[in-house]
């Protein structure tokens, strides 16, 4: 066999012990693994107007630190938990999960732990992988290397929708503590990595700094799901690549804005050990990376304390980070980040 031909034998041995991992007993799934679509009754569930969520994304150049450090489970979860916050924000119920592999030569053994990871994570979150698409791509994707991305269909009553429509002025934000660096800014990561390699000497809180680095992304639903019904929460914002100002801001009426206080900001330990070696700046710390509020709540004032002790109980620190004033759809910051 030569470099550019696809092993066919190789795929579908995969492919069997895949039907294994992705084998559900959701009553729902209707159609068995490796039919040519996936089946999902959605009749009969407790909807008066059902809003489809539809979201697709990949976890970025994390993948490769993960890959190189054999921890393609992280990255799984990582991926998972990204899509699925980017659906429950909306005030939806994530559903089912497809995903899919795309590397230069199929490793048997890899593309199993890589489905494993990714039907636990989906499971964590109580809903269901179930299936996608496995591509080899010799000469067009390096040997080693595998590429990651999935959709979600999540489901939300219309007048439940958390859109941002009902923000107002007197709003407060809260910060939902991150795991850590999340999957967005991997790529000044890697560049601080190898300009100053030394950097992985350092232990983060007790941990290596890999550990730290490859932390998973945190999923916010199972804290969040049972507040959908309370209309506590006015808004909620997944905060990803561009940092607070370009992702509270895609949630903003028109006539308000957010003023955030940067001073209020827990920032853990790893980012201010990237900004030492890296030498970076508070603004490109600020865009690049969420530095510790991985979601934004905005919420009415007298909820503030309940939402609080709630989130306390699922271990997730909770705290207000600004207020939202008058204003043109805008996120201004005040005060400089406390490192």
């Amino acid at each position: 066999m030569n470099k550019y031909e696809v092993n066919i034998n190789a795929a579908n041995e995969t492919k069997q012990q895949m039907k294994a991992i992705l084998d559900t007993q959701n009553s729902r799934v209707i159609n068995k693994v490796g039919a040519f679509s996936s089946l999902y009754d959605f009749s009969n569930l407790p909807y008066k107007n059902p809003v489809l969520v539809l979201k697709t994304e990949e976890p970025g150049s994390k993948q490769f630190i993960a890959a190189q450090c054999d921890k393609i489970e992280n990255v799984c979860y990582d991926m998972i938990n990204h899509l699925v916050n980017d659906c429950v924000v909306m005030g939806a119920t994530p559903v089912t999960i497809q995903d899919a592999i795309i590397c230069g030569k199929l490793e048997k053994s890899v593309v199993v732990r890589i489905v494993r990871a990714l039907a636990e994570a989906a499971k964590e979150q109580e809903c269901v992988l179930t299936g996608g698409e496995t591509s080899e791509q010799p000469g067009i994707v390096p040997e080693g290397s595998y590429i990651l991305t999935s959709s979600i269909v999540g489901i939300v009553e219309k007048e439940d929708i958390i859109d941002g429509s009902k923000i107002s002025r007197g709003n407060i934000v809260l910060s939902l503590q991150s795991s850590g660096i999340h999957t967005n800014g991997y790529t000044l990561v890697r560049r601080i990595m190898s300009d100053y390699p030394h950097i992985k000497n350092e232990v983060i809180g007790g941990r290596p700094f890999m550990d730290a680095v490859l932390e998973p992304h945190r999923c916010y639903y199972l804290a969040l799901k049972d507040l959908f019904k309370t209309k506590y929460m006015t808004g909620l914002a997944h905060i990803t690549g561009g940092g607070i100002r370009e992702n509270l801001n895609r949630i903003l009426p028109m006539d308000v804005s957010a003023e955030i206080d940067l001073s209020l900001y827990k920032i853990p330990a790893i980012f201010r050990i990237l900004k030492e070696y890296g030498e970076v700046n508070d603004s490109e710390m600020l865009r690049t990376f969420n530095l510790g509020c991985g979601l934004a709540v905005v919420c009415k004032k007298e909820y503030v304390s309940i939402l609080t002790e709630h989130f306390s109980r699922f271990s997730i620190e909770c705290y207000p980070i600004g207020t939202i004033m008058e204003g043109n759809g805008s996120v201004v910051t005040t005060h400089h980040l406390s490192w």
